[in-house]
């Protein structure tokens, strides 16, 4: 089969598109016809180091959409031709390839009407996001969000799903970005450049400050956080922990939360990867219905992925990118 190969650490930008024997279902697996695979920071972050889990050469994607073209002993739940998604296991071969493997438990089912591309969009940053909002936070007593990066993934799907559910959504983005952040359902976006993004949440709240912050960024805006939330209120980190050290213990109350989707693999827990295709299977929904965009901005050649990820290395890509192989 063929599939874009990192040959060694740290040469992601040199992938090229070659043969590898082709991989098979093993118990509880399904063996996965790749139609696309979504792109994401974590490729070229993790091939720049490497894992100590892989061979080389290695396949990187996460994000995999297709048609189940095989399965292994005891799965009975998936058929041949089943389209699926999921998101896949950092220490394993990935989906930049024509062929890939999946467990079983963590496939979700993509609806008619919605099209691989769009589906290999959501794994990664929407669930990410899916997290953030709606699993992590009590969202009946959270009505303000901050939610930084409204332009960019995981920070555009939480903005959609916060004002789905009905809140005020801050968010912060460059200027050229803020009408495409307010279009996602952002009440007011701040820049993030030329604003101090704290004064001025605390300007919008008047004095009070948001409910939850989902930092999406670094560690320094998830300490920032800590002055932007009210009392009693919530820090959602995807990037760095917040240093507690910036805030007096027992003042606000704060709940912190860590967002680590792709842990859910190495955790050794069922429960938590079945969440994945939970999450999986309600966001495909949402977007089968209308009622979430896939944020999808272009649909690149399998070659084409390492110029893609440079790009994407820069931090400045709107929305998301995806790899069509079929």
């Amino acid at each position: 089969m063929k599939a874009l190969l990192l040959q060694e650490k740290g040469k992601w930008n040199e992938m090229k598109v070659n043969e590898m024997d082709m991989p098979s279902a093993g118990k509880g697996q399904v063996l996965v016809e790749v139609h696309a695979a979504g792109l994401n920071p974590v490729d070229y972050k993790t091939a720049t180091g490497g894992n100590p889990n892989w061979t080389y050469p290695h396949v990187l994607g996460l994000d995999v959409a297709g048609v189940i073209a095989g399965v292994g002993e005891g799965v009975e739940q998936w058929k041949t031709g089943d389209r699926v998604l999921y998101h896949g296991n950092l220490t394993q071969g990935g989906g930049y390839a024509e062929f890939t493997v999946a467990k079983a438990h963590a496939v979700s089912r993509i609806p008619d009407g919605v099209s691989f591309e769009e589906a290999a969009a959501l794994p990664t940053a929407g669930y990410t996001a899916y997290q953030a909002v709606c699993r992590k936070l009590p969202l009946s007593q959270v009505h303000t969000l901050l939610i930084h990066g409204g332009a960019g993934g995981v920070g555009g799907f939480a903005v959609q799903l916060a004002k789905l559910a009905g809140k005020q959504v801050i968010s912060t983005a460059s200027s050229h970005n803020h009408e495409y952040v307010k279009s996602l359902g952002a009440d007011h976006v701040i820049d993030y450049r030329e604003a101090d993004v704290t004064a001025e949440v605390l300007r919008i709240t008047g004095g009070r400050g948001v409910d939850a912050v989902i930092s999406t960024v670094s560690r320094q805006t998830a300490t920032e956080a800590l002055e932007q939330i009210a009392f009693s209120g919530h820090v959602v980190h995807i990037a760095g922990a917040p240093d507690y050290g910036q805030i007096k213990p027992f003042t606000k109350a704060l709940s912190i939360h860590e967002v680590a989707l792709g842990a859910a693999h190495q955790s050794g827990d069922l429960v938590a990867e079945q969440e994945l295709a939970a999450i999986g299977n309600e966001m495909l929904q949402l977007l089968a219905e209308g009622k979430l965009s896939s944020l999808l901005e272009e649909v690149v050649a399998l070659e084409a992925v390492p110029d893609a990820l440079a790009r994407l290395s820069e931090r400045h890509v709107r929305g998301k990118i995806v790899a069509k192989l079929k």
